[in-house]
């Protein structure tokens, strides 16, 4: 039985080398432009239609866009609207990317911690960057919680810097986390299911176990993707709030 890890190395498809730098063209790679083409053909094909009284494909794609659209709302209000579409877009590429690697013998991006940490790191410094901007030198009160005693202030400053620069690590290990367990257990009982099946006998019969495992894994998956997808976006929301209010 392969390792159950195994389905999570990068492997090189086409070798690049660009001014000594190693750009190969990797299946990670290839199934993140999967996901970007994939989700706007999705969104084109739905919405070319625009119609009064949508199909389920429009109506899909009003409700994701609906999803987000509250989500920024509510949790940045007025100030978040054009903040909208990189939101909305980095909702949906999650959720493809999520999506697609539940398929059988593809790929799962975010798996790998690069490409969730590249997506936190870009948020951190986006939001900080916007926080920078709007308050100016104002945006470092943010560090220091109203209503503290002046004697805890260094303290809990230094606690509050702390957290701050976490947060592009607890964000990002959070998704890459739950896609490596999921998958990593699906690889288990699907291993397990092919041993008993090759072992024949009553050891056969006893395979069934493992693929209703499997069946109910992956609908936990297909949930845990959405999920997951939400969770990365309204974190997201919840510091572009922080930087913009200063909250």
């Amino acid at each position: 039985m392969h390792s159950p890890v195994e389905q999570f190395t990068i492997k090189t498809l086409f070798a690049l080398n660009l001014l000594g730098f190693d750009i190969s063209f990797t299946n990670s790679s290839l199934f993140m432009l999967l996901a970007v083409v994939l989700s706007t053909l999705f969104l084109v094909l739905a919405m070319r239609p625009a119609a009064l009284v949508p199909g389920r494909l429009q109506g899909a794609a009003e409700m994701m866009y609906e999803f987000v659209a509250d989500m920024v709302r509510a949790n940045v209000g007025s100030e978040g609207r054009p903040y909208f579409p990189f939101v909305f877009t980095l909702f949906v590429f999650i959720l493809f990317s999520n999506m697609l690697g539940l398929i059988p013998y593809s790929y799962t991006t975010t798996s790998q911690i690069v490409v969730t940490f590249v997506l936190a790191a870009v948020i951190f410094i986006g939001v900080t960057l916007i926080g920078l901007i709007k308050h100016g030198l104002h945006f470092f009160s943010f560090f220091v919680p109203s209503g503290a005693p002046k004697a805890l202030i260094p303290f809990l400053v230094v606690i509050e810097v702390i957290s701050y620069f976490v947060r592009p690590v607890s964000l990002s290990v959070r998704l890459f986390a739950n896609m490596l367990a999921g998958h990593t257990m699906l690889k288990v009982f699907a291993g397990l299911a092919v041993m008993l099946t090759g072992a024949g006998g009553i050891f056969a019969v006893g395979s069934v176990l493992p693929l209703a495992a499997i069946i109910g894994l992956t609908g936990l998956e297909m949930l845990v993707a959405a999920l997951q997808a939400y969770v990365f976006t309204i974190l997201t929301c919840m510091y572009l709030n922080d930087a913009l209010h200063l909250h």
